[in-house]
């Protein structure tokens, strides 16, 4: 099976197109060496992937004749990652969490919809008949009198 295929048919990339880009821009190699869309993935390889800035590892145990589902791909791969990789990731995605300190900025959308939550709706809900909350009734039969 083409490594473009494999990757897709074991749910590492979304799409077919993404996979083949992702080989295009040299972030698959098999072994050592840097392989093109149409090399031939066996039994026993071990296929490196850059992917999320960290260096994954595969290895191949079986191939698959389509895409799986996700509960069917440890069945025909097995994940040989380093553990520092996840780590590294892990570390990145904890200073990405970085929130900005109150009263820095503007509200953001997160913000916003705590301090609607805090408010609550309640003035809507108060006046539904807007000539009533405007007073244009009791102006209107005034002038006539």
């Amino acid at each position: 099976m083409r490594i473009d295929k494999f990757l897709w048919s074991i749910r590492f990339y979304k799409t077919r197109t993404v996979s083949a880009d992702e080989i295009k821009k040299n972030r698959v190699a098999i072994g050592d060496s840097v392989v093109k869309s149409s090399k031939e993935v066996k039994e026993g390889d071990v296929i490196k992937v850059r992917k999320n800035q960290i260096d994954y590892k595969i290895k191949v145990l079986q191939i698959p004749k389509s895409r799986l589902g996700a509960k069917l791909v440890p069945l025909h791969i097995k994940d040989v990652t380093d553990k520092e990789q996840y780590e590294l990731l892990k570390l990145r995605k904890a200073s990405q969490d970085y929130y900005r300190i109150k009263g820095e900025g503007r509200p953001t959308k997160k913000d916003r919809r705590e301090m609607d939550d805090y408010v609550g709706n309640d003035i809507a809900s108060d006046f539904t008949d807007w000539d009533d909350f405007f007073g244009e009734k009791g102006d209107s039969e005034e002038e006539e009198s």
